[in-house]
Parts: structure tokens; C-alpha cells; sequence
């Protein structure tokens, strides 16, 4: 019984000092990775103690954001580019940069059986508006013209594009009904390893250049030993197994 009381007693000690040391991560996160990294947090948060805070968005205005001095102290992007860059201009700290997921671009319609299993319904006159990232902005929407220019449709749909500034924005429009199709990413459908809603076209690899998405630390880290566990807790088994399950890809 003494000895209950003594293990309970070191688990209580040993949470007290895990509360005591806990800090709290500020994360600028690209959109379409908003599910797989709540989910990770929550596990980092149960190991660590560290809590994090997310800002979803688009990659590259967190790139201008961050040149601007906001206060994150990681950063998940959507590319390799914008992190690229931040540890070029000193912003971000020296070979913390890592590829923590391989994005996948889908074609999606709200309506099941609209959109088929090879993309040609983008050839016909069955549709009005098709949605996608700011090209500029988000490294999905670029993939998505990449992929129309290479199905020679990308002059031939300029008058039906819709422009989001962010993935999420994107897939609302065609959620709403705004638009019956959109260029997203296949993690946005995806649970458990299964496209959960409407019909899609998971657009070959060979359409458009990597989706390599990468993540930094920044060198403006108001808790940098925080920011550095997360980072290596994005690479840990635990993590990579809900990445996969949102049907990213793994370097």
C-alpha cells in the first residue's frame, strides 16, 4: 500500500514539473495542413507538456508576415521556398529546415459522381466556376495551374476560375456550392486514410512540381526550447503516423 502512495506521490511530482516547465509554441501553419497538426499537437501536448498556438493561412503571406517581424516561433509551410528564404535572410535558425510532408493535389466536387477518375470533366462545358489557391500565395493553387497547363486547359478556363486566398477558402467555395469544382488538397477529404465526401480525381504526381512541405524554426522564438521539441516531435513516429492518415505523403 506504501508503495502506491510513493508511485502515485512520483507521478504527481513528476506532472507538477512538467506543468512548471511547460512553454507554449506559436505556430504559423499552412491551411491545408490544419487537421493533421491540431491532432499532433494534442499528442505533443500530453508528452511535453508544451502547448501550441496555431495561425492558419496561406504560406507565402506568412512569408511576408514573418519578414514583418510577427511574432511565430515555427513555421509549417506549404512549400520549400518560404522557409528557404527565412533561413537565408537570418530569420529562421540554421538547419532546423525539414520536409515534414509530401502534399497531394485532388480535384474535388461536392456532388458525388460529378467529377471522374481521370480529371476529364475538366475538359467539358459541365461546369461554371473551378476554384484554387492564389497561385502567388499558396503552393496548391500553383500546382493547380501547373496541372492545367499541362492538360493544355488553362486558357480555355480562365473565364470559370475562382480565386482563393488560401486552401480553406478554396474548398469553401465549392463546399457552398460557389463553385462545382475545386483543386485542393487530397488531406482536406481525407480521414483515417479514406476521402470522406463527394467525388475526386487525384491528380498524377507527374502534373505538377513537389508539393515538398517544409517547416522551420524561426530565430525570433520567444520560447525556442518549446519550439525546438515540437519540431522534433513533427518528426517522430507518432506524428508521421496522422500525416499519413490525412494521405500525405513522407519524405
Amino acid at each position: 500500500m506504501k508503495s502506491i502512495r510513493f508511485g502515485l506521490l512520483g507521478a504527481l511530482l513528476a506532472t507538477m514539473a512538467q506543468v512548471a516547465n511547460a512553454g507554449e509554441v506559436t505556430a504559423a501553419v499552412a491551411a491545408n495542413f490544419t487537421a493533421p497538426v491540431q491532432q499532433i499537437a494534442e499528442l505533443f501536448q500530453k508528452e511535453t507538456g508544451h502547448t501550441v498556438k496555431f495561425s492558419f493561412g496561406s504560406s507565402g503571406k506568412f512569408y511576408s508576415q514573418i519578414q514583418n517581424g510577427a511574432p511565430y516561433d515555427v513555421f509549417l509551410a506549404a512549400d520549400e521556398k518560404n522557409p528557404k528564404l527565412l533561413e537565408q535572410e537570418g530569420l529562421a535558425v540554421k538547419d532546423s529546415r525539414f520536409v515534414y510532408a509530401l502534399g497531394t493535389l485532388v480535384l474535388w466536387s461536392a456532388k458525388p459522381g460529378f467529377v471522374d477518375s481521370k480529371g476529364a470533366v475538366l475538359g467539358k462545358d459541365g461546369f461554371n466556376k473551378i476554384a484554387y489557391a492564389d497561385p502567388k500565395l499558396a503552393p496548391y493553387g500553383l500546382a493547380a495551374q501547373e496541372t492545367l497547363q499541362k492538360m493544355n486547359l488553362w486558357d480555355r478556363v480562365q473565364s470559370k476560375l475562382v480565386t482563393g486566398e488560401s486552401i480553406t477558402q478554396t474548398y469553401q467555395f465549392a463546399a457552398t456550392g460557389n463553385a462545382e469544382l475545386a483543386f485542393i488538397a487530397l488531406a482536406q477529404i481525407t480521414k483515417d486514410g479514406k476521402v470522406t465526401e463527394g467525388s475526386w480525381w487525384i491528380v498524377p504526381a507527374d502534373m505538377y512540381n513537389p508539393i515538398k512541405q517544409s517547416a522551420v524554426q524561426l530565430s525570433a522564438a520567444k520560447d525556442p526550447i518549446a519550439a525546438r521539441a515540437f519540431m522534433v516531435f513533427l518528426k517522430s513516429e507518432k506524428a508521421q503516423v496522422i500525416i499519413r492518415s490525412f494521405g500525405y505523403g513522407l519524405p
